[in-house]
């Protein structure tokens, strides 16, 4: 169920509907007010200009995460891959084994 909650970003005021837990948004939003925070320096950029730099900001991190995920998803196929060949290798390392144990006693 989507709730109303009241953030405050740079001084401003925002109503955000949001099925997230109310502690979340709010920590979030504390983050996001930090980061234009900086970026305006003081006064030296716009409210506007340092929400769009936070905004690509934010987008740089997400992208640079999901790209990581991406990456750690495609070591794993590949370490499911070499154990799928190990396990068969040692399956034919013991068939073997067996092989030769039984032919040693005729």
């Amino acid at each position: 169920m989507k709730s109303k909650i009241a953030v405050f970003v740079a001084g401003q005021e925002y109503t955000l509907l949001s099925e997230e837990d109310e502690g979340y948004v709010l920590r979030v939003a504390a983050q996001v007010d930090a980061q234009v925070r900086e970026m305006m320096d003081g006064g030296r950029l716009s409210l506007t200009i340092a929400a769009v730099l936070t905004a690509l900001n934010a987008t740089d991190k997400t992208q640079k995460a999901i790209d990581s995920a991406d990456h750690l998803r495609h070591q794993v196929r590949e370490y499911l891959e070499e154990t799928q060949k190990l396990k068969g290798e040692l399956a034919d390392a013991r068939r073997e084994i067996s092989r030769l144990r039984g032919g040693g006693k005729g």
